[in-house]
């Protein structure tokens, strides 16, 4: 451990956790992320209609998430595969965390619609695929806007904390974390959800780190119990996937949450010891 921590401390200078740092809080329209504040980001994988996108951001809003996500570009891996709305995604979006008085999250794909993407988003994403597209990382470091840097597929947590001191190295401080399921030799999931590299990031940086429980199983049985024990080893918040209709869902239906079953999972949440979604 101490090996690894004076290579990340070198690499790494600005990710890392120095003696006697606070945690790293992030405050996006009066919602924190980080230091002791638990957020949840619900909503779509993406954004597929005006319905859709109002009518999933009406039920998470009421079940207590504070961030709207949503995706308007959309890196599939078959090139057939439902690409996302672009620019009217990123509208409907806007609008519908407009009217529910929520931030709103999207990814962004690649430099040339950052600008774009910026325009609207309140929280920009990097994909798991683009973890390690440092063009990408460093615009992204030039945004006055918090960045999510989901971690890539088979990437390692220096390698990962690495990609985020790219973004920090280039003059943004505003990086969000964010485990999504690392690619193993089990094909039972989608991905393997490295729980365990959470408590070691809390060790290692005083970035907040969110996990995304949908992508990292593949599946919705499992959103629940792997979002309750993240949160339990001290994840700074969630990222669900959560639709109004699952089995008409043009993107990744199989793990999006139901209304109802997301309701019943932020109940478990706020039941937890200590523990509750609060805004502020």
């Amino acid at each position: 451990m101490q090996k690894g921590m004076e290579k990340l401390m070198k690499n790494a200078p600005l990710a890392v956790r120095k003696e006697g740092m606070t945690d790293t809080i992030i405050e996006v329209k009066g919602v924190k992320i980080g230091g002791g504040h638990i957020t949840m980001m619900a909503g779509p994988c993406s954004v597929e209609s005006r319905e859709q996108i109002m009518a999933t951001a009406a039920e998470v809003k009421a079940a207590g998430a504070q961030i709207l996500r949503g995706g308007a570009f959309k890196p599939r891996t078959s090139p057939y595969s439902f690409q996302g709305l672009g620019e009217e995604g990123l509208k409907l979006l806007k609008e519908a965390g407009e009217k529910y008085n929520m931030p709103v999250i999207t990814e962004v794909m690649e430099i040339d619609t950052f600008d774009l993407v910026e325009s609207y988003a309140d929280i920009l994403q990097i994909g798991a695929r683009n973890m390690s597209n440092f063009s990408l990382l460093k615009r992204a470091g030039k945004s006055k806007k918090p960045i999510l840097l989901k971690r890539g597929m088979s990437s390692t947590i220096e390698e990962f904390l690495m990609s985020a001191e790219y973004i920090l190295a280039n003059g943004n401080p505003q990086v969000i974390l964010c485990e999504r399921g690392i690619r193993t030799f089990e094909t039972m999931m989608r991905n393997t959800l490295d729980l365990a590299s959470i408590p070691l990031i809390k060790e290692l940086s005083h970035l907040p780190i969110i996990i995304d429980p949908s992508h990292g199983t593949g599946i919705r049985e499992l959103v629940a119990p792997m979002s309750k024990a993240a949160v339990v080893i001290g994840g700074d918040g969630l990222m669900v996937e959560v639709h109004h209709k699952p089995e008409e869902a043009l993107c990744d239906g199989p793990q999006s949450l139901t209304p109802e079953i997301f309701t019943a999972l932020m109940a478990e949440l706020n039941g937890l010891s200590n523990f509750s979604f609060s805004r502020g």
